[in-house]
Formats: structure tokens, sequence, C-alpha cells
């Protein structure tokens, strides 16, 4: 089986576009790749583009016996970064001395131990940010440097506020760790952070959810996400040996912050597990790719995505939408907040009180004003006449 791999561009990003006649075991296979997408526009899975990147899936590609041709690439294919509609930049190749300062920040990363999302995450920031002045020694870039990159990013690439505080803070990390730069971290300002409230099934939503999604694996993940409050990155590093059925509890190793807790899992899913187990035979985690390694993130936003449309459920849901209706209807069954806080692992209580804004336990308690103040009239009305009968009856006649 053939596969192309052909440089294109997306979002004004440079990617890897993955081409190939369609083959259910390749398209799997591609799949596991790490990061890999769809484009529904190009038709076709895609990477965003590095040179590590293009070697790495041409290694596993051919690993799995596949025929690569992956001619297109050259020596001189670079990162284009749109300026505007109709202008893109031209970058030369990053030099040498700028590629072992973004390796050595990779380094600086890891070495403070943070998560290898983080660090995938601010390593790209900050590749794109050298990427786009390349033309600059790292030794001269200043606070303005990086507010023409942040304009530009956030105007092209449509970076969401967290995205944009994201990219500031990778930024503050970059200043800090080179010092020799003329960053000033502290003209480096973040945006606000949105206040919005979480999007919450309700709990028939959630059991209509289960019910249409008919493919075993894929309702066993969803119940697990809901009924254990899991972050989906968490669902995905799941061990069978996190598992105590005896104590019916899961124990959730080295989650965010590199905390660890115990969760308590529902007795109704564990005859969902049995079959589940039963039927797929995972060897080391929970659930698994083809190749035994972990499952892909993007397919649970897939099925989980399809699932809605089935279920009839029109509201924007991601696998930690099920995470925080799990938060919500604790809330609602009277769990103090204090246990809640416990159970979804969060260092601060305040994390935890945004569910007090959407429980409808307590909201649905509050009277409406418009509701009293027609039931006041309501009463008032009946009074009068009331009144009216009790005077006839006796003979008394009402003066107006």
């Amino acid at each position: 089986m053939n596969v192309v791999l052909s440089p294109g561009t997306h979002r004004g990003n440079l990617i890897i576009g993955i081409y190939f006649k369609y083959n259910f075991e390749l398209k799997e296979r591609v799949k596991q790749f790490p990061e890999t997408r769809w484009s529904l526009s190009k038709g076709c899975f895609y990477v965003t583009y590095s040179e590590k990147t293009l070697d790495a899936l041409q290694q596993f590609l051919r690993s799995h016996l596949y025929r690569v041709n992956a001619s297109e690439f050259t020596s001189e294919v670079i990162a284009p970064l749109p300026q505007s509609t109709n202008e893109r930049f031209s970058l030369a190749r990053i030099p040498p001395e700028t590629v072992r300062i973004y390796e050595s920040y990779i380094a600086f990363l890891r070495g403070k131990r943070y998560s290898e999302s983080t660090v995938r995450v601010y390593g790209r920031f900050i590749e794109d940010f050298l990427r786009f002045h390349a033309s600059k020694a790292p030794d001269s870039l200043n606070e303005d440097d990086v507010r023409l990159y942040v304009q530009w990013a956030v105007k092209n690439l449509k970076y969401s506020v967290s995205t944009h505080r994201q990219l500031i803070s990778g930024m503050k990390h970059f200043a800090y760790f080179y010092p020799a730069c003329a960053i000033d971290i502290e003209k480096l300002h973040q945006p606000i952070k949105d206040k919005k409230l979480p999007v919450v099934l309700s709990k028939e939503e959630v059991l209509n959810l289960l019910q249409v999604t008919k493919n075993l694996k894929h309702r066993a993940i969803l119940a697990l996400i809901y009924s254990c409050g899991l972050r989906i990155g968490e669902l995905i590093d799941l061990e069978l040996s996190n598992f105590d059925f005896d104590r019916m509890q899961l124990h959730i190793k080295n989650a965010k912050g590199r905390k660890d807790r115990m969760v308590i899992m529902a007795e109704s899913f564990l005859p969902l597990f049995k079959n589940y187990f039963m039927t797929y035979r995972p060897k080391h985690f929970f659930v698994e790719s083809l190749n035994g390694g972990r499952y892909s993130q993007n397919s649970i936003r897939s099925f989980l995505k399809r699932s809605c449309i089935l279920a009839g459920i029109t509201k924007k849901v991601t696998p930690h939408s099920l995470r925080h209706s799990y938060a919500t209807h604790l809330l609602e069954n009277g769990t103090d907040i204090r246990y809640i806080q416990v159970l979804l692992g969060h260092s601060r209580p305040e994390t935890t009180m945004i569910y007090t804004h959407v429980a409808t336990r307590d909201l649905a308690a509050i009277r409406n004003p418009l509701d009293a103040a027609l039931d006041s009239l309501a009463q008032r009305d009946n009074n009068d006449k009331n009144h009216h009968l009790l005077g006839t009856s006796f003979g008394i006649t009402t003066i107006k």
C-alpha cells in the first residue's frame, strides 16, 4: 500500500498531508500517529510540519510495511506564516544556533518536569515565534517582537483567549530560560481569562447519550468518564492495575499537577466493564489502540460527537462536559463541595465553586419574581371575590 506525504497549509500552518487509497486498516494506523487530524476541506489526514515529525512519520509508516513517497518535501520547505490574506512571510530556515536554543528550551521545560502536553504546546509557540523572527538574532529579541508575533497569531491563527494566555505563558518561560534576550517579562501581559459557565448535560441526556452509543468500547469509555469525573488524558492513561473492584475504587495516577487521587466507581459500571473486557481483551491500558498502545483522544471526541447527534443533543459537548456534568450532579444530589473538590482533584476550592452556578437544586428553590407577582395578584383578586360573597351572604353591602 502506497502513502504519499505532501506539504500544504492549514489555518496558516505548514502541514504534512497524508494521502492514500482508502483502506480501513491503513486509516486506523494513521490515526495512531500522535496529533494526527482529519481535514474535511483537504480530504486527508494531516500533522503539523516539522523535520522531526516528517522523519518520525516516515519511520512509523515504514515500520508497518507501507511504501512512503515524500518526494515533494525538500530541504527548502519552511513554515510560511500568513501576514495577511494576500501576503505571506518567506522565512529562511532557522539558523543552527537558534535551533540549539530552541532544543535547550525544550530540555529546560522537561527539566522542570512539565507534562509532555505542556512541553509540546509551549514548544510549538516558541518554534513559531523564532521562525517569525528568523531574520533577527535571538539576543536582540525584545517584548516588541513578542507583541508583533502575538498580534499576528491572534489575528491570523484565530487564537482563543485561553490559547492566547498559554502563548504568553510560553513566552515568559522562554524569557526566563534565555536571559540573553532583551524580553522584559514584566511587560508581557496576559488577557483576562474568560469566565464562562461549563456545558452541563442533564441526567436524562447522559443516559440517552449512553443508550444511543451502540459500540461497546465507546459506551464503556463515556460511562467511565462520566461516572468517575475523569479528564480525557486521565482516561487514556488508565491502566488495568488502577482498578480496585473489591473496594469499587479507581486510582488516578500522576494526573494534572502530578497528583494522585482515588475516585468511587459506579456499581452499575461493573457489568459494562466485564462485557467490554471479555469482548476486547485489553492487555495493559483500560482502552487500547489497534497496536496495544494508548487510545486516541481525537477518536473519543469524534465518536462522542456522533453520539450527541444521535441523542439529539444540540449543546456543544466535549469529553470534559461529562466531567462537568458529574460534578454538577454530585452537587445537586447533596454531596458536600469539599468532597467534590477531592474527587475532581482540584487544588483550590474556588475552582470547584463554579459548579454552584450551574447546579439546579438550589436554583430551583428560588422564587421567580414574575411568578410571585402573578400569584400575589391572583390571591388579592380571590380575596376581593371572597369578601364580596361574604358580605352578600350576611346582607352587608360593600361600599366602593
